[in-house]
């Protein structure tokens, strides 16, 4: 009886047979292009959504800088989109420390120059000490001297549009009615030191000017308010004048009248 030979293999013993070896050469391929595919896949998902949010579609209107920054809340400024207006110097503060020490300098010059003004302006003012305030009378007009000298009036046939109520330097002068002061300076022009004042007496709109007053003896300024018979300066001789008086003028709806008839009339 002839010997059976059984060949048998455990699953430890490689197979080495032509199959076996195919087999084995064949997986490791297919692991290389699964592991290739999964990799480009990841990239894939991450790369075109951004590329397509950059991008857009192709019939899409092309997305601005004004539109950027709307998005964004945000303030945006391309330079190919920036306008350069025109600037003037004195546009510019200062800003190195020599334009700041210039600008204080300048400052305190002015600072200076007002101060010494008004000093000046004090010193100069006439003294109104025992100068009765107010004027005497209780009517809603008064005479603005009380004590005075008839002079030329405005029928001179000269153009003299007021009337001169002589009386020495420093003598008293009270305003006519209450009213506005509308101006009040140390010079307009042929008047000198004056001032005029806007008044409504009982619905008229009457203006009264007063002239030739002395340097510094304004009591009012431009603007303030006041009452019939207070007191606003004193007699001088400045501007076109030749001798101390008041230069007096009445104005009624813009014309000339004779102030001497109208405070006989109306003074009380």
């Amino acid at each position: 009886m002839p010997e059976t030979t059984i060949e048998t293999k455990t699953a430890a013993t490689p197979d080495r047979s032509p199959a076996g070896s195919r087999a084995a050469g064949l997986v490791r391929p297919v692991r290389t292009v699964a592991i290739l595919g999964a990799v480009g896949a990841l990239v894939a998902a991450i790369a075109l959504p951004a590329f397509a949010s950059a991008s857009g579609p192709a019939t899409a209107a092309p997305v601005t800088t004004e539109q950027l920054a709307a998005d964004n809340a945000q303030s945006i400024v391309v330079a190919s989109e920036a306008t350069q207006a025109p600037s003037a110097r004195e546009q510019f503060t200062a800003t190195t420390p020599d334009e700041i020490e210039k600008r204080k300098a300048e400052e305190a010059a002015a600072a200076r120059a007002a101060a010494a003004a008004a000093t000046v302006a004090s010193a100069s003012r006439p003294s109104i000490a025992g100068l009765a305030l107010v004027a005497p009378g209780s009517g809603a007009v008064r005479y603005p001297v009380t004590s005075f000298t008839p002079g030329e009036g405005p029928g001179s046939g000269r153009g003299h549009e007021g009337w001169d109520m002589i009386a020495p330097e420093g003598t008293p002068i009270y305003a006519a009615a209450a009213g506005t002061v509308t101006a009040s300076a140390e010079s307009i022009g042929g008047y000198g030191v004056s001032i005029m004042i806007m008044s409504n007496i009982n619905g008229t709109m009457v203006e009264t000017r007063y002239g030739h007053m002395v340097y510094g003896s304004r009591m009012v300024q431009a603007g303030e308010q006041v009452s019939a018979g207070q007191l606003i300066g004193l007699v001088g001789n400045t501007g076109n004048s030749y001798g101390s008086h008041l230069h007096f003028e009445v104005r009624i709806g813009g014309s000339v009248i004779d102030p001497e008839p109208w405070l006989a009339a109306n003074a009380g």
